[in-house]
């Protein structure tokens, strides 16, 4: 039982014993790290959206009336967009890929509160037009969720909440991250190399003890049958 327990010592003086499973384990993991020296280069589009109140009298700025109470209807839209019916309407409507829309969050992360009704829609794929595009088809679902929010309520025309946009969707190139797939390679190269190794030794052993009780067998069988020819020969 106690031989088969492998202790530290036996580990290494196994790979010791297997250096060449590791190099060539080494060699694969070279060529798969490769490809992360060129990663496909990524594009981040990002633009801020922002819920204005109705044009009146008293406020003639609607810049200026940003009340707490529009910043809730916003995120509640957001809720309705973040759900799984409002992503499978996104990506219906052509957002695929990886898109983000976070509200601007005057409180904390453990304890969040929403008084500026401002969006960020954020986008990121291969290319910068994509990324725009993506941008751009988020917001138009968010503002058919906001108009259909409001007809729900039965909300009067002249008080009509809109949309429109603090700035514009602009587009950086991201830069690549390759030390995250070196280290993501890497570890899997080595537990492949390691693993590679261990069933090696195991291998190798295992053909040891059927060739040393091959010729043993052989030798018992041979002696049994000698003693049978024997027996019959008696009187």
């Amino acid at each position: 039982m106690d031989r088969d327990v492998l202790t530290p010592e036996g580990l290494a003086r196994v790979l010791l014993r297997r250096w060449y499973v590791l190099l060539l384990a080494a060699l694969v993991t070279a060529a798969a790290c490769y490809p992360a020296l060129r990663p496909a280069p990524r594009y981040q589009s990002s633009a801020v959206l922002v819920v204005k109140p109705p044009r009146t009298d008293n406020q003639p700025n609607q810049l200026t009336n940003l009340q707490p109470s529009l910043a809730m209807v916003s995120y509640a839209v957001v809720q309705r967009l973040q759900s799984p019916a409002g992503r499978a309407e996104l990506k219906a409507a052509g957002a695929h890929g990886s898109y983000r829309l976070t509200p601007r969050n005057s409180g904390t992360s453990a304890t969040p509160y929403y008084s500026i009704p401002t969006l960020q829609v954020e986008a990121e794929q291969t290319a910068p037009e994509e990324a725009d595009r993506v941008v751009q088809v988020v917001i138009d679902v968010y503002e058919r969720h906001l108009q259909a929010l409001q007809a729900e309520q039965k909300v009067p025309a002249g008080t009509l909440l809109t949309v429109d946009l603090v700035n514009r969707p602009g587009t950086v190139a991201l830069p690549p991250n390759r030390t995250r797939a070196y280290a993501g390679v890497g570890a899997l190269g080595t537990l492949a190399g390691v693993v590679c190794a261990l069933w090696t030794e195991r291998y190798a052993a295992g053909r040891r003890r059927r060739q040393e009780a091959g010729p043993t067998g052989q030798g018992d069988q041979g002696g049994g049958g000698q003693g049978a020819s024997a027996r019959h020969r008696a009187p």
